[in-house]
């Protein structure tokens, strides 16, 4: 459904040359942990301890919670970080748990022809780079199977964690652990940017995936009404109409106008002739 480049923009590399900011003082990025159809209630206790190591604290589970029958063994891992087995919030679908997210990144070892992967850092370094007030979200699949081919097209970006062909697969909360050390990693850098610099960028805010979502309906309305669609063309015309737009990271102004337009274009096709 999307491109897995990194956000469009002057490059930039988050380093720690000038000196990174000290940990207490480096707010965490604005990420959502977002876990699909979890069932080890071990692997969240893990997973807890390890988003309360770097400051992250907005985690959600889709499907049935394992600690509603697991709770005890999900404490004895979470070390000191049971109060995010309290409030990690329950979902009933993808589209509720990554609500308000403008960056939505799946973490699969899996190959998908014509989408590259990001590693756990150039991921983190492009949820820095997407501005405050836009929240990235990074999504892991169910233990054993990963997440689904439906799932992996819902995401905006891919990623991945290098590991040997042999053993290409991670522990659920070995991989938020990375994934959440990375994101605080560049949140320092960041910091230690902005007090060499000065500066403090306030970027715009950019479209959600919710309106993502609605202009690819949309979109896929227009196409059919046009006749695009009915000449052999099907969801992977769509989804290649679409990348470049979930690559560009609209404003949420652009987005709202590209909306309206395309409802004014729907609205002109269904007229009678």
């Amino acid at each position: 459904m999307a491109d897995d480049l990194p956000p469009t923009g002057p490059a930039q590399t988050l380093s720690s040359d000038r000196g990174q900011a000290d940990f207490n003082e480096a707010p965490p990025l604005p990420v959502r942990f977002v876990l699909l159809h979890p069932h080890d209630p071990k692997n969240l206790g893990a997973a807890a301890r390890a988003l309360r190591n770097f400051g992250f604290s907005d985690w959600v589970i889709v499907g049935p919670n394992p600690l509603e029958s697991g709770r005890n063994d999900a404490s004895r891992l979470a070390v000191h970080a049971e109060s995010l087995l309290d409030n990690v919030r329950c979902a009933a679908d993808f589209d509720s748990a990554v609500q308000g997210c403008c960056f939505i990144t799946g973490t699969s070892s899996r190959h998908f022809q014509g989408r590259g992967r990001l590693s756990p850092e150039e991921w983190a370094q492009a949820a820095a780079r997407l501005g405050p007030g836009n929240r990235a979200a990074i999504v892991f699949g169910e233990e054993r199977s990963g997440l689904s081919n439906a799932e992996i097209e819902r995401c905006h970006a891919l990623s991945t964690i290098p590991s040997l062909p042999g053993q290409p697969s991670l522990n659920l909360a070995q991989a938020i652990l990375l994934y959440a050390y990375e994101a605080r990693k560049a949140s320092m850098a960041l910091a230690a940017d902005s007090q060499t610099s000065g500066a403090h960028a306030d970027g715009p805010l950019l479209a959600t995936d919710e309106t993502l979502r609605r202009l690819e309906i949309l979109a896929r309305q227009v196409l059919s009404e046009s006749g695009f669609l009915a000449a052999g063309r099907g969801e992977t015309a769509v989804s290649r109409l679409m990348s470049p737009l979930f690559r560009a990271h609209l404003r949420k102004r652009e987005g709202e106008l590209l909306e309206a337009a395309l409802h004014r274009v729907l609205s002109a096709l269904k007229q009678p002739p």
